[in-house]
C-alpha cells in the first residue's frame, strides 16, 4: 500500500507512545543542550561588547564562567540526549520486531503462501534496522529544532522586531522548506531502492538454496551475471540518492550564508537609522550565525528519510495486512468428538478447488481420501485445520463450527503432517519439541519408535542432539517425514491430519507406521489423504475426490 510521508510518519511516531517519557527527557536535554552551544558564541559576542566599553547585562568575569559552564554542560546533555534517543530508537526497533512477528503469525498460512520469502527476511532485518534512523535521528531533533527556533527568534527580535522576523524566515525556509523540496525532488526513490534491496535479497536466497541445481545444470555463470547486474543497478540508485543528499548539503550551506549576510546587512540598515546600537549588529548576527545546528540537521534529512519512510512503509505494509483467518477466543472450550464438512464450497481466487463437498469423520475411526493431484484433498485439510475459511458450507468439530472454536483449543486437537515437513536449523530433540515443549526424554523417543525413525537416529554421531542443517538439508526426504510423524504422535492430539504421510516411505518403514496409526487410532480419529493402495488398506471408511467432488 503506497502511503504519503506524512501518513508514515504519524503512524511510525504512533509507536512511540509506550516510551514518551523517554522521548521528552531527550526533548528537553537536546533543547538545553543547544541553546548552551549557541550562548557560548553569543556571550563571547557580550565580552567583546564589554571590551570595548560597551553596556552589557553581565560582567566579564560571569560571562567567561558561564562560558565554562554552558561549554561542560554542552557535552553532558548531548551525550544524555543521544543516549535517550538510541535507547528509544533500539527498544522500539525490537517492539516493531515483536509486533511484526506477531502480525506474520496472524496472516500465516492463508496470507503467505507464495510470498517472497527473501523480501519478507529484508522487511524484518534491513527495513525495520532503517527505523533506526527515524526514532534517534528524526523524532526529537525536529521537536528541538522548532522549540530551539522560537526560544531564538524571541532572543534576537528583543533587538528589533524584524531581526526576529528575519530568523524566523531563516529557520522556516533551512528546517522545512528545503527538506520538503528535496523530499519532493528525490521522488519514489527510496521505495524503489528498498524494493530493489528485497528483490535482490531473494534472488540471492533463491541461488544458495539451488546451488547444487546451478551447478548442476550448468548455469553459475548465468545467475552470478544476473546478481552482479542486479547489484550494480543497486549501487548506481544508492549513488543517485547520495548525490541528491550532496546537492542537498551544498544547497543548505548557501542558504545559511546567504541568510547570515542578510541579518548582518539588515542589523547595518537599522544601525544606521539608529533603531538598534552596535550590540544590535553584533548580537543577532552572532546569535544567527551559531544557531542553525538544530534546523540543519532537519535539512540532512530531506533526502535519507525518503529511504526510511520507504522501509516504513513496507513494515506497515505488514503490520496493517488484515488476515484471512481472524484467531478466536472467548468461547469455551470443547472436547473432540468427530469432525464433519458439509456442502463445503471453496476456491483460490477465480479456481474452484472444493465445489459442495461433504464428509463424516466419526471418533477413533481412521478415514482416507484419495484423488488425483490438485483435486482439494490438500485443501480439506487445511479448512479442518482453519488455515482458510470455507466460502459456503461450514466444516465442524464436535458439533460446533471450526470458526467459532478458540483457536489454541482447535489447535490442540489437531496435529497436522504435511507432504513436505519443515525443520528448523537446530538439534533433532528440539525439532520434535516443538510439538510438545514439556515433553520428556522417554515420550520423545517413544514418539520417534512409532514413527520409525528412532534407529535411524541412534546411528548418527549425537543422536538426538545431532543439528539437522537448515530446512533439514543433512536429511533425506523420508527422513525428514518420519520426524514430521514423530512430532504429530508427540503432540497426542486426537484428530490426526496426515497429508501424503508415506509418500517419500520404502515399503518397510510405511508397513510400520501403518501399525503404529491402527494401534494409536483406538482412541484416536485419523484422516489419512493418499495415492498409495497400501496406505488406504487401514481405513475404516474411504472418500473418494474428483474435480472437487467427493464420492
Amino acid at each position: 500500500m503506497k502511503r504519503s510521508g506524512f501518513t508514515v510518519m504519524r503512524k511510525l511516531i504512533g509507536l512511540v507512545k509506550p516510551l514518551t517519557g523517554y522521548m521528552i527527557l531527550a526533548i528537553a536535554m537536546g533543547l538545553t543542550g543547544h541553546l548552551c552551544a549557541s550562548f557560548i558564541t553569543i556571550f563571547g559576542g557580550y565580552a567583546v561588547l564589554n571590551v570595548l566599553g560597551s553596556e552589557t547585562p553581565l560582567s566579564l568575569t560571569v560571562l567567561f564562567v558561564s562560558v565554562a559552564v554552558f561549554a561542560l554542560l554542552r557535552a553532558v546533555l548531548r551525550y544524555g540526549e543521544q543516549a535517550c534517543n538510541h535507547f528509544i530508537a533500539f527498544k522500539l526497533l525490537a517492539l516493531i520486531r515483536d509486533k511484526v512477528f506477531q502480525a506474520l503469525r496472524r496472516l500465516c498460512p492463508a496470507k503467505l503462501e507464495g510470498k517472497d520469502k527473501g523480501n519478507l527476511i529484508s522487511v524484518i532485518t534491513s527495513d525495520i534496522e532503517l527505523l533506526e534512523v527515524f526514532y534517534a535521528h528524526t523524532i526529537s531533533p525536529a521537536a528541538i529544532a522548532a522549540l530551539f527556533s522560537i526560544v531564538l527568534c524571541l532572543f534576537i527580535g528583543q533587538y528589533h522586531w524584524s531581526l526576529g522576523l528575519l530568523a524566523l524566515i531563516a529557520y522556516l525556509v533551512v528546517g522545512v522548506a528545503v527538506p520538503l523540496i528535496t523530499s519532493r525532488y528525490s521522488g519514489e526513490d527510496g521505495m524503489k531502492f528498498r524494493t530493489k534491496a528485497g528483490d535482490l535479497s531473494s534472488f540471492v536466497l533463491d541461488s544458495l538454496r539451488g546451488l547444487s541445481e546451478t551447478q548442476q545444470y550448468g548455469q553459475g555463470k548465468k545467475r552470478l551475471a544476473e546478481m552482479n547486474r542486479r547489484t550494480d543497478e543497486l549501487a548506481g540508485d544508492e549513488e543517485q540518492m547520495k548525490r541528491t543528499a550532496g546537492r542537498n548539503t551544498a544547497c543548505t550551506n548557501t542558504i545559511i550564508l546567504f541568510f547570515d549576510l542578510a541579518m548582518l546587512f539588515a542589523s547595518v540598515v537599522l544601525y544606521q537609522q539608529q533603531a538598534v546600537g552596535f550590540g544590535g549588529i553584533l548580537i543577532p548576527t552572532v546569535a544567527l550565525m551559531s544557531s542553525f545546528g538544530p534546523v540543519v540537521a532537519l535539512a540532512n534529512l530531506g533526502s535519507t528519510l525518503q529511504n526510511t519512510f520507504a522501509a516504513g512503509n513496507r513494515v506497515l505494509d505488514i503490520l496493517e495486512e488484515t488476515p484471512v483467518v481472524e484467531e478466536v477466543t472467548g468461547q469455551n472450550n470443547i472436547a473432540f468428538a468427530g469432525a464433519s464438512a458439509e456442502n463445503v464450497h471453496f476456491a483460490y481466487g477465480e479456481e474452484t478447488i472444493l465445489d459442495g463437498v461433504s464428509a463424516d469423520i466419526p471418533r477413533n475411526q481412521i478415514v482416507g481420501i484419495v484423488g488425483r493431484s490438485g483435486s482439494g484433498k490438500s485443501t480439506l485439510l487445511k479448512l479442518f485445520m482453519r488455515f482458510w475459511e470455507v466460502q459456503k458450507g461450514q466444516v465442524s468439530l464436535s458439533g460446533h463450527k471450526v470458526k467459532e472454536i478458540n483457536t489454541v483449543n482447535l489447535r490442540n486437537m489437531e496435529s497436522f503432517v504435511t507432504q513436505e515437513t519443515h525443520l528448523f536449523h537446530d538439534s533433532i530433540k528440539n525439532n520434535l519439541r516443538i510439538a510438545r515443549l514439556d515433553a520428556t526424554d522417554e515420550e520423545i523417543i517413544a514418539a520417534c519408535k512409532k514413527a520409525s525413525v528412532h534407529d535411524f537416529i541412534m546411528t548418527l554421531p549425537q543422536g538426538y542432539d545431532t543439528p539437522v542443517g537448515e530446512l533439514g538439508d543433512t536429511l533425506s526426504g523420508g527422513e525428514r517425514q518420519r520426524l514430521g510423524l514423530a512430532r504429530a504422535f508427540l503432540h497426542d492430539a486426537p484428530f490426526l491430519l496426515l497429508d501424503e504421510p508415506t509418500s517419500n516411505l520404502d515399503s518397510l518403514n510405511e508397513a510400520v507406521i501403518l501399525r503404529s496409526l491402527r494401534e494409536e487410532g483406538q482412541d484416536k480419529t485419523v484422516v489419512l489423504v493418499s495415492h498409495r493402495e497400501s496406505t488406504m488398506r487401514i481405513a475404516d471408511k474411504v472418500y473418494s475426490v474428483e474435480h472437487g467432488r467427493v464420492s
